[in-house]
């Protein structure tokens, strides 16, 4: 509830306030990554394409809100991972052999617009053809150029690509936006205007498929096919899934290549090549995660000493955004989740609309993206500032789980590895609180994954296989009780989880968000200490 005579809000963008609040300076942070980065991802990209083939990424499509009102443009993940470059209506291809021209030898070209005084009038400067140029790529040419390439790509044995989105609009004023470079780009590679990716995918992974392999595949299949009712008619997924002979498996695979024949584009090859790219972090990019952790961690301490029962769930939110601007974090990573009390059962919530928060659990799942790069921490604090019996019982449970997740991310061991000793202490709890009756009930309370990588995305690319060392990832356990739940209404709409940002080493994993408190007990000690938002008092509005 909200006092009429004291009013207190939370902006994030009230700049005069964070320059009074937070005197730091930022001036020599690395702001960019190197240009000697993207070129070395070039190349190792390079390094994995097969023979005679080439690889081609599209910017991202500059996304529309309503009418003349554009979302704040965000460049493709891929696409920056390779060259830096975050305009739209731009393409990058990069060639598995030496190409010549007049110039000499190149193995890559990107192709971009170049400037435009009135475009630049109205949205900002670009850098155009001779900004791109001293980004240190083999060649960069105008986006105009690119329709010459059309009869090139019949050169190659395999032309690489990401399958096309449904979201890229036409710019009936310039015939050579996205939507029309994607349209040239199509009918150079004769893609089908009936093209079904998912049926395409199936073949390639049942034509490269091994017998080991065959288990996991048929599993796969099976979830598509739930989704998908026509692929339960297709005559080879059919018999694929009564596979159990090698005899049988080799004619399934020369049945899928015959299927693709007159395909020359692959849409598979590439996802798995960024992956294995993107999970390993070079020290740039850990420079540039470890800031953005550093950011949502100041958030989470700053919102823990703020918080008070008459606050609303977007003002957390806001004061949350409000550190991330001051810090010089341009956007978050992904929507802020801001749940208390049954919304913290609801785990995509993102509205953020609750108005009286009372003595419940907030939980908190946010990242400052700070150059590209994003953190996900995420605490859960009682906003009296202390914990009830119920909560701080379940709060231990997943306290002690995520520890027992961080103390197996180690060199070497598995993804898998890190979710079974998470999940083993989240049995073991609740079956102790009598909210089971057997072990396998716990996934009614635990429903989700406890980690992934993060980076340039916030669920970043990856193989999925065993930890190594530079990589980054969450664990994340968390238990859900919404109302109605078969279990004592006292457990009822607490909603808890702590989500940290995990570095892989050789000699151990280091807590990157370690400076957010996890423990209740450092919780309830933070949120007792004064914050810097407390005389920040701004005037009531009334509204005639």
């Amino acid at each position: 509830m909200i006092s009429i005579n004291r009013i207190r809000v939370y902006l994030p963008l009230i700049s005069f306030l964070g320059l009074l609040l937070f005197p730091i300076t930022t001036a020599a942070q690395k702001s960019e990554l190197s240009v000697e980065f993207h070129k070395k991802r070039r190349q190792q990209l390079r390094e994995k394409l097969p023979t005679n083939s080439v690889a081609v990424y599209f910017s991202a499509p500059v996304r529309n809100r309503a009418n003349d009102v554009d979302f704040e443009y965000h460049p493709d993940p891929n696409f920056y991972y390779l060259t830096g470059w975050n305009e739209p209506h731009a393409v990058l291809i990069v060639y598995n052999t030496p190409q010549t021209d007049a110039e000499g030898t190149y193995y890559e070209k990107l192709y971009v617009r170049d400037r435009d005084a009135r475009n630049e009038m109205w949205n900002g400067k670009q850098l155009g053809v001779e900004g791109a140029q001293k980004m240190g790529l083999d060649r960069v040419v105008n986006k105009t150029e690119f329709s010459k390439e059309q009869t090139n790509f019949e050169r190659f044995d395999t032309v690489l690509m990401f399958d096309f989105k449904n979201d890229v609009r036409d710019k009936k004023d310039d015939t050579s936006d996205l939507f029309d470079l994607q349209q040239q780009f199509k009918k150079a590679i004769n893609y089908p205007d009936n093209f079904d990716a998912d049926r395409y995918r199936l073949y390639q992974r049942i034509r490269t498929a091994s017998e080991e392999e065959v288990p996991n595949l048929k599993r796969w299949i099976s979830y598509k096919m739930n989704s998908d009712d026509s692929l339960q008619d297709d005559p080879v997924i059919q018999d694929f899934m009564q596979v159990g002979e090698e005899t049988v498996l080799t004619d399934l695979k020369t049945r899928s290549a015959f299927l693709l024949k007159d395909y020359n584009f692959d849409i598979d090859q590439l996802t798995y090549f960024m992956a294995s790219l993107r999970e390993n972090k070079t020290a740039e990019e850990i420079r540039l995660i470890k800031k953005a952790v550093r950011i949502s961690t100041q958030g989470q301490l700053e919102v823990m000493k703020a918080i008070h029962p008459e606050m609303t769930e977007r003002e957390v939110q806001g004061i949350h955004q409000l550190v991330f601007k001051k810090y010089g974090a341009a956007h978050e990573g992904y929507p802020s989740i801001v749940g208390a009390g049954d919304n913290a059962c609801v785990l995509h919530y993102i509205t953020n609309d609750k108005t009286d928060l009372k003595n419940q659990l907030i939980l908190m799942d946010l990242g400052a993206e700070y150059k590209g790069y994003t953190a996900d921490v995420t605490r859960t604090i009682p906003v009296s500032g202390t914990f009830t019996p119920e909560q701080k019982a379940l709060y231990q449970i997943v306290y002690d789980a995520q520890t027992a997740g961080i103390n197996a991310a180690v060199n070497g061991a598995s993804f898998r590895a890190v979710t079974e000793a998470t999940y083993a202490v989240v049995q073991k709890g609740l079956m102790e609180l009598g909210l089971i009756e057997s072990e396998e009930e716990y996934r009614r309370y635990l429903p989700h994954g406890i980690a992934h990588h993060i980076g340039l995305d916030v669920h970043d690319p990856g193989l999925y296989e065993n930890l190594a060392p530079n990589m980054v990832i969450t664990v994340e356990p968390g238990i859900y009780i919404p109302k109605g739940s078969p279990c004592d209404p006292k457990w009822w709409d607490i909603g808890i989880r702590i989500e940290d940002d995990i570095l892989i080493t050789e000699s151990g994993p280091i807590n990157l968000s370690v400076d957010a408190p996890r423990s209740w007990q450092e919780i309830e000690k933070v949120m007792q200490e004064k914050s810097a938002l407390d005389d920040f008092i701004l005037p009531p509005l009334t509204i005639d």
